[in-house]
């Protein structure tokens, strides 16, 4: 046998190989192609912040003496936090006191001579007029007493009032005022806030779909400090943007978290999951290309492919979401789908669940 008829032989072999191999089903990935809605996460940068606060004053003006307490510090009920110089409220607590003896001395005084004139007109010897003159005498005297008590009470108020005192527990989170200072009646001297539960206070960009956010749960990370993530509600959003920032104020909730005093004042960080448009999710395995537009290998009937071209609207984590090209219901190549051609059969190697689920 010569060598050129070897060569056609060895050449109609392999082309009859080729031939049986092109015939035969190449299997690839087939995925249903179903509609679902697109995730869109949001994220927010914010501060932890007490649930309530309450700013602390004094009454009255004056020097600062003392400060108790520092930034951080917790604090108990009635517990004293500063206190001004009490020397003329203490001077007038004196002189009220004194006024208040002085009184009450004139109302025995007045009393005994009341008694007296009474008694002298029931023994005949005295007249009703100056036993009427005497229990109007006491009358005064008595309502002097009431008000020289009433100052020494005012008095003592302003002494205490020199002492400012916590009306709850909490925790310090501003400190206004230094020793030596001269403040004003009611002007800001500490800040403290409640101790029950905490709050995440963000400035977020004004997204269309951001009133859907009320209600919704989001997770929450701090940025500075190693903390186990947490978990919040949103309970509040500003209905105007804030024209300075260009942002809409937005408050969670947290949930209930150990050592929360700890984490007041803590930049965090919020993950927003905001419902978006429907979309027909797939694996982002069965992008191929058409030209300079994306396409998919649709599956027909007969298991034969088709190459279609397609419009992406979002990617996600493993998934890519269409809004043009292919309708729900599709069977739709993946893994595999770089070793077609139009026309060509398939054999679905594993039939995906689908991608919605």
């Amino acid at each position: 046998m010569s060598i050129l008829r070897v060569s056609r032989l060895l050449l109609a072999l392999i082309a009859a190989q080729a031939t049986a191999a092109a015939a035969a089903d190449l299997r690839v990935e087939v995925v249903t192609a179903a509609e679902r809605p697109v995730p869109t996460e949001v994220q927010l940068s914010g501060t932890l912040e007490a649930v309530d606060s309450v700013v602390l004053g004094f009454r009255q003006g004056g020097r600062v003496v003392t400060v108790l307490v520092e930034e951080g510090d917790e604090v108990r009920a009635d517990q004293a936090l500063a206190r001004l110089d009490p020397v003329q409220q203490n001077e007038a607590l004196k002189v009220a006191e004194a006024s208040l003896s002085a009184a009450e001395a004139a109302q025995a005084q007045a009393r005994q001579a009341s008694d007296r004139a009474a008694a002298m007109l029931e023994r005949g010897v005295g007249t009703r007029a100056a036993r009427d003159a005497a229990a109007q005498q006491l009358s005064e005297t008595e309502g002097a007493v009431e008000r020289a008590q009433s100052a020494v009470e005012q008095a003592r108020r302003a002494v205490e009032d020199m002492v400012l005192r916590a009306g709850g527990p909490g925790i310090v989170t501003g400190r206004h005022i230094t020793p030596g200072q001269v403040i004003a009646a009611a002007q800001p001297a500490l800040t403290l806030a409640d101790t029950d539960g905490l709050e995440a206070v963000f400035r977020a960009a004004d997204h269309p779909d951001l009133d859907k956010a009320m209600g919704r749960t989001l997770r929450l990370r701090t940025i500075d400090i190693d903390r186990p993530e947490m978990t919040g509600e949103v309970i509040e959003i500003a209905p105007l943007v804030d024209p300075q920032t260009g942002t809409v104020n937005l408050r969670a909730r947290v949930d209930a978290v150990e050592g929360s005093t700890a984490l007041l004042g803590a930049a965090v960080r919020g993950y927003l999951e905001m419902p978006g448009p429907r979309g027909v999710a797939l694996p982002w395995t069965v992008l191929m290309r058409e030209g300079d537009h994306p396409a998919v290998w649709i599956v027909g009937a007969d298991d034969r492919v088709s190459l279609a071209a397609v419009s992406i609207s979002h990617f996600t984590d493993g998934l890519v979401y269409l809004d043009e090209g292919v309708a729900p219901g599709t069977r739709v190549v993946g893994a595999g789908s770089q070793l077609l051609y139009p026309g060509r059969r398939i054999e679905p190697a594993t039939v995906a669940p689908e991608a919605a689920r």
